[in-house]
């Protein structure tokens, strides 16, 4: 009996993209015995003729289906919505610009068929991307490893073949904030990790700029660590020790040789100082305090106009 692998694919904006990805999956199961693809694009406010595409491919093939979203709601969310509504034995979620390479699909089930319950793509370069933005990302790595209990990849793209416990279990994750690397982390189960190299787009240009990928990446620390909470406590200890020392030395110095000069100049940096320090912590605990907020409205991740 012929099993099946729901192929999850967000796109905005990849009018060119959609049937060239169709094109290399489809080569690619054509050497895979045993399973069929079937195909849930998510059109996230495309502007281009992407939902046109999607539906040109509906009328040849009857194992596409497509989610269509009232607006953009962003990648994370376009994951979600191809999870919730897609039916297979397998699931794997693809970038349509084929930086995800589907050649690895069969490497990836035989894994599964090994015992693994859920096989990534690891890009072990990041050849064609500037330097400042591979620079930051390798430091994104280090950082959230290094201040989060739960341990992220690098490298690893939100190309995955899971199993169904897996993806009941990321659906069980219902908050509105994703992060998609530190959701695939969290719920475990035996996972393994695929390198290959990095490949570049075939159309278009990536919806992610530099602020984009530094929000994503500010989003994930916040979501998997409370390290920034603590480290605004001990700024504060720092803080409050430092001025102790300060004020002990000025009035040392004003018994021992007098104060001949008025010391508001001292007080006003002291007093910037400390108000500096008071912002960035209100900011930082802002930064949560706003998450908490944004989760008790129990808004929807995703609106679709059209689900087909």
């Amino acid at each position: 009996m012929t099993k099946t692998i729901a192929i999850v694919v967000p796109c905005h904006n990849e009018e060119e993209n959609v049937p060239l990805f169709y094109q290399a999956v489809t080569k690619t199961f054509a050497e895979i015995e045993d399973y069929q693809p079937i195909f849930w694009y998510i059109n996230d406010g495309s502007t281009d003729g992407t939902l046109q595409a999607i539906q040109t491919l509906q009328t040849q093939d009857t194992n596409v289906h497509y989610i269509d979203f009232s607006r953009g709601f962003g990648k994370e969310a376009g994951m979600y919505a191809g999870l919730q509504n897609a039916k297979g034995d397998l699931y794997t979620i693809m970038d349509a610009d084929l930086q995800d390479p589907p050649t690895m699909i069969p490497e990836m089930l035989k894994e599964i068929q090994n015992g693994y319950e859920m096989v990534g793509a690891q890009r072990v370069n990041r050849e064609g991307e500037p330097v400042i933005r591979s620079f930051f990302s390798r430091l994104f790595y280090k950082l959230i490893n290094h201040i989060s209990q739960t341990k992220i990849v690098p490298g690893a793209r939100d190309f995955r073949l899971m199993t169904p416990p897996v993806v009941a279990a990321v659906l069980a994750m219902g908050e509105r904030n994703r992060f998609s690397k530190g959701v695939f982390s969290w719920v475990g189960f035996k996972t393994k990790y695929l390198p290959y190299q990095n490949i570049e787009r075939q159309h278009g240009k990536t919806s992610w700029s530099f602020s984009s990928l530094f929000r994503y990446s500010i989003n994930g620390i916040v979501d998997y660590s409370d390290a920034p909470l603590t480290f605004v406590s001990w700024l504060g200890v720092a803080s409050f020790v430092g001025a102790t020392i300060a004020l002990i030395f000025i009035i040392a110095r004003a018994m021992i040789y007098g104060d001949p000069t008025p010391g508001w100049p001292s007080l006003v940096s002291i007093f910037l100082m400390i108000g500096g320090l008071q912002l960035f912590a209100i900011g930082i605990v802002g930064r949560y305090v706003g998450r908490i907020y944004l989760e008790t409205k129990h808004r929807p991740i995703y609106v679709a106009r059209e689900i087909k």
